[in-house]
Protein backbone atom coordinates (compact mmCIF):
# COMPACT_ATOMS: atom_id res chain seq x y z
CA UNK A 1 0.00 0.00 0.00
CA UNK A 2 1.47 3.59 -0.57
CA UNK A 3 1.09 6.16 1.64
CA UNK A 4 1.39 10.02 1.19
CA UNK A 5 2.20 12.38 4.16
CA UNK A 6 -0.65 15.00 4.95
CA UNK A 7 0.28 17.98 6.89
CA UNK A 8 -2.84 19.11 9.20
CA UNK A 9 -3.24 22.60 10.33
CA UNK A 10 -5.94 23.75 12.68
CA UNK A 11 -6.62 27.10 13.88
CA UNK A 12 -8.49 27.64 16.93
CA UNK A 13 -12.55 26.89 17.01
CA UNK A 14 -12.50 25.34 13.12
CA UNK A 15 -11.96 22.22 11.17
CA UNK A 16 -8.81 20.83 10.64
CA UNK A 17 -7.38 20.70 6.89
CA UNK A 18 -4.83 18.65 5.39
CA UNK A 19 -2.51 19.26 2.01
CA UNK A 20 -0.31 16.88 1.04
CA UNK A 21 3.09 18.33 -0.14
CA UNK A 22 3.77 15.60 -2.29
CA UNK A 23 0.13 16.05 -4.26
CA UNK A 24 -0.10 19.50 -5.09
CA UNK A 25 -3.79 20.62 -5.47
CA UNK A 26 -4.82 17.75 -2.92
CA UNK A 27 -6.85 18.82 0.32
CA UNK A 28 -9.24 17.68 2.61
CA UNK A 29 -10.59 18.35 6.01
CA UNK A 30 -12.81 17.31 8.59
CA UNK A 31 -14.55 18.40 11.71
CA UNK A 32 -13.12 16.05 14.04
CA UNK A 33 -9.14 14.48 14.03
CA UNK A 34 -11.12 10.84 13.78
CA UNK A 35 -13.02 11.84 10.59
CA UNK A 36 -9.94 13.25 9.16
CA UNK A 37 -7.94 10.08 8.19
CA UNK A 38 -10.92 8.71 6.00
CA UNK A 39 -11.81 11.56 4.18
CA UNK A 40 -8.29 12.93 3.54
CA UNK A 41 -8.12 8.91 2.13
CA UNK A 42 -11.06 9.67 -0.32
CA UNK A 43 -10.05 13.19 -0.97
CA UNK A 44 -5.78 11.57 -2.40
CA UNK A 45 -7.85 8.67 -4.09
CA UNK A 46 -10.19 11.52 -5.98
CA UNK A 47 -7.42 13.82 -6.57
CA UNK A 48 -5.39 10.93 -8.51
CA UNK A 49 -7.75 8.80 -10.25
CA UNK A 50 -6.47 8.28 -13.54
CA UNK A 51 -3.32 9.73 -13.04
CA UNK A 52 -0.06 8.98 -12.80
CA UNK A 53 1.20 8.40 -9.39
CA UNK A 54 3.28 11.27 -7.89
CA UNK A 55 5.95 10.39 -6.11
CA UNK A 56 5.81 9.96 -2.09
CA UNK A 57 8.53 11.35 -0.34
CA UNK A 58 9.19 8.99 2.34
CA UNK A 59 8.51 10.43 6.14
CA UNK A 60 12.20 11.88 6.34
CA UNK A 61 12.49 13.83 3.08
CA UNK A 62 9.08 14.98 3.75
CA UNK A 63 10.41 16.43 7.60
CA UNK A 64 13.52 18.26 5.64
CA UNK A 65 11.37 20.33 3.20
CA UNK A 66 11.75 24.01 4.16
CA UNK A 67 7.88 24.54 3.80
CA UNK A 68 7.03 21.86 6.00
CA UNK A 69 9.65 22.66 8.97
CA UNK A 70 8.07 26.24 8.87
CA UNK A 71 4.26 24.80 9.19
CA UNK A 72 5.58 22.17 11.69
CA UNK A 73 6.99 25.54 13.93
CA UNK A 74 3.30 26.83 13.53
CA UNK A 75 1.77 23.79 15.25
CA UNK A 76 0.75 21.74 12.22
CA UNK A 77 1.58 17.68 12.33
CA UNK A 78 2.14 14.94 9.99
CA UNK A 79 -0.31 12.28 9.09
CA UNK A 80 0.68 9.40 7.08
CA UNK A 81 -2.10 8.60 4.71
CA UNK A 82 -3.33 5.50 2.97
CA UNK A 83 -3.66 5.54 -0.98
CA UNK A 84 -6.75 3.20 -1.43
CA UNK A 85 -7.54 3.36 -4.99
CA UNK A 86 -10.86 3.16 -6.93
CA UNK A 87 -12.02 0.44 -8.56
Amino acid sequence: MRFYIGLVHQDSDSAFGLQFPDVPGCFSAADTLEDLLPKASEALALHLEGSPLPKARPLHEVQADTFVIEELRNDAFLMAVPLIELN
